[in-house]
């Protein structure tokens, strides 16, 4: 498994620069270490390797080791591609660097309930800092791509390749083996709140509007007592800045961008329950605003009475009334879904197939049982916009762990082969390229073995 453990390595490494984006990889206040190599202008810290390390155990879950003379080659090659791309005038704008850094923001602030602890826990001084190192490793991040793709953008395989490449695994008793995979498909219907709840909703928040209004009430307060947003009792509703580019949902940038400083925004819907909004200040492209949100209740009767339906829909199935994709068409409320037949993406690959293992343990333990052609149980399911639904599930197809067959995985093993292709090609570029940059290795890594010239011996 030698040649498909490289590849793993070359997989992680090159997506590794996206993960920095975890700030585990790119916390400010290390404390300072030795220098493993210097090459062009970027430099590698000897803590560098050791957090690549923990990265590539952690993603491949234990089953990938490699030595550090390994790890360090893998980060010389980025390192040279992003010297290069700079070299090639490879150019990355302001807003594509400050939209990866707003989404990067999202991600920890869901984490961790508030950016405070966010700046705390990655031991930044403020938002600035954490910010300004975030745009340093972004457009690193993007250089690093853009180099890449620029370097393999004509590698491509034919058939014929494809064949030699899984001749040459099987022959070497190298094939791989490939997990239980399924395809499913669901139907949904949410449980959906009263006309007489949302009502209450509209007019609890056009109350407290009109108190901060007219009555000098704290939004502040008002937010900590009544938002059901959480985390509101840190922040007391304040989000900070948005932007147009901010990943928020469309309606609420909508709102928040037709206000003027001070005012505070009639009650509006979005898919999270019903809003006000204060927009504090205005800042640039950048609106600072606080919000309420209340999200309505969704009562014990409707839940069962919803339950029932979809109990209803699959009991027609299994007495073959009515095709899988009609039930899909005539029922199903997501919209996501409701116009491919129900099938359910994975969105880690944006593809139908999802590998059994690699399941959310609540989701395997609803399809693990079942064979193609049998239904789930219908069970409650509650998003992170707090809808409320219940779903059931079709199993479409499964692929029990097997040997990787030329014929039944050719998609995969093509994109094994396609990969390999590229990683030849960015191997010998770097063979070219590192002839013609300044490379300077640590005393602790000359005794090292790379496979490319790192060393620039004769």
């Amino acid at each position: 498994m030698m040649q498909l453990r490289i590849m793993n390595l070359k997989s992680i490494s090159f997506s590794l620069v996206i993960m920095c984006s975890t700030l585990s990889l790119c916390a400010q206040n290390v404390k300072i270490d030795g220098v493993a190599v210097v090459v062009g202008k970027n430099i590698v810290l000897d803590s560098d390797i050791d957090k690549f390390k923990q990265e590539v155990e952690l993603r491949s879950e234990g089953k990938v080791k490699f030595s550090d003379c390994e790890m360090l080659e893998e980060l010389m090659q980025q390192k040279l591609l992003a010297h290069h791309a700079v070299v090639d005038s490879v150019t990355v704008s302001k807003a594509e660097i400050d939209s990866r850094v707003e989404r990067s923001i999202q991600y920890f602030t869901q984490e961790y309930g508030t950016i405070e602890k966010v700046v705390a826990a990655y031991g930044f001084n403020d938002l600035e800092d954490l910010k300004k190192e975030l745009s340093r490793v972004q457009k690193e991040n993007v250089l690093i791509e853009r180099e890449q793709a620029k370097v393999t953008e004509d590698v491509d395989v034919t058939p014929e390749e494809v064949r030699l490449y899984y001749n040459g695994l099987r022959d070497a008793e190298d094939l791989p083996e490939f997990a239980a995979e399924v395809e499913l498909a669901q139907i949904v219907l949410k449980a959906e709140p009263t006309e007489e709840e949302n009502k209450r909703v509209i007019d609890k928040l056009t109350e407290i509007r009109r108190q901060i209004i007219e009555d000098g009430a704290s939004f502040k307060l008002k937010a900590i007592i009544n938002s059901d947003e959480p985390g509101v009792a840190q922040n007391g509703g304040f989000l900070g800045p948005v932007t147009k580019d901010t990943q928020f949902i469309k309606e609420f940038k909508e709102v928040v961008f037709s206000l003027d400083e001070g005012e505070i925004s009639e009650p509006f819907k979005t898919d999270f329950g019903y809003h006000i909004v204060l927009l504090h200040k205005i800042r640039g492209k950048a609106r600072e605003v606080s919000h309420i949100l209340i999200i309505p209740e969704v009562t014990d009767e409707k839940l069962k009475e919803t339950k029932e339906k979809l109990e209803g829909i699959k009991k027609d199935l299994v007495d073959g009334k009515i095709t899988f994709e009609d039930a899909v068409s005539n029922y199903s409320e997501d919209k996501a879904t409701k116009n491919n037949g129900g099938l359910y993406i994975n969105p880690y690959t944006s593809e139908p197939t999802w590998e059994l293992t690699r399941m959310d343990p609540a989701l395997y333990g609803r399809v693990n049982e079942l064979k193609t052609g049998e239904y789930s149980d219908v069970f409650y399911e509650e998003t992170r916009t707090q809808e409320k639904m219940y779903m059931l599930i079709l199993m479409r197809n499964r692929t029990d762990t097997h040997k990787a067959d030329l014929i039944k995985d050719y998609v995969k093993i093509q994109q094994l082969a396609l990969a390999k292709k590229k990683e030849e090609t960015i191997e010998k570029w770097s063979k070219e390229k590192i002839t013609e940059t300044y490379v300077k290795l640590g005393n602790d890594y000359k005794k090292c073995t790379f496979k490319a010239n790192w060393k620039k011996e004769n």
